[in-house]
């Protein structure tokens, strides 16, 4: 049983949230020690937006269109994130490269899921990647943001098979599934203190991490 104060946990969103309400979930049923005290979107029009509210989280918008460079946005982001005296950041779909505006402000402390067993496929449309790579396998990462896109150290993976006659809407499925189980695993290891990112790279229990992250035979 985690001892201590509850982390706060600031959750950004740009699409339905799902991932999201897969952490609020966990966060309300004490499966992490913590609790989302906002969700923020830069779109308006983000569906995660009411089921955060749905789920007695506040949520706000701050649209970049309202902004001529991502620098500028990046400072706004991080002034509304800092109201709200974040101890982990989780971005959950939230579709904008982070400058060093924003990592920098939050170092050590911002989690991504990108849907690819990294290194591979970084950036956008990787089940089709994958299925036009021929690929047998698939995945999804969790990993701690740094200023390299996608490139911060991994913390956790999972695979899952590529079946002939998989289209993206079928791979995408199978790694949503995934994707549920893993992030809020990877929380909850990060809000009890045995997840930190050091200069060295990720650990886990004062363990450092593979380049693939956490492993286990079990």
């Amino acid at each position: 049983m985690e001892s201590g104060a509850r982390k706060r946990i600031v959750v950004l969103i740009s699409g339905s949230g799902t991932n999201m309400a897969a952490i609020i979930a966990a966060c309300q049923a004490n499966q992490i020690h913590g609790d989302v005290v906002a969700v923020v979107s830069n779109k308006p029009d983000a569906g995660g937006l009411a089921k955060a509210r749905a789920s007695g989280v506040v949520a706000e918008t701050l649209p970049h269109v309202d902004f001529s460079t991502r620098e500028a946005y990046d400072a706004a982001l991080v002034e509304k994130v800092q109201a709200y005296e974040p101890d982990l950041i989780v971005l959950a779909g939230f579709m904008r490269v982070l400058t060093p505006v924003f990592v920098g402000a939050f170092a050590d402390r911002i989690l991504n899921i990108h849907p690819s067993l990294l290194p591979k496929y970084r950036g956008l449309h990787t089940h089709q990647r994958a299925l036009e790579a021929g690929d047998e396998t698939h995945g999804v990462s969790v990993h701690f943001v740094t200023e390299e896109l996608d490139g911060g150290p991994v913390v956790l993976q999972a695979e899952v098979p590529i079946f002939a006659g998989d289209d993206v809407e079928d791979l995408q499925a199978r790694v949503h599934e995934q994707e549920y189980r893993i992030y809020p695993l990877v929380i909850r290891w990060f809000c009890a203190g045995r997840l930190a990112l050091t200069s060295e790279g990720a650990t886990l229990d004062g363990h450092l991490l593979g380049p693939h992250g956490y492993a286990t035979d079990e």
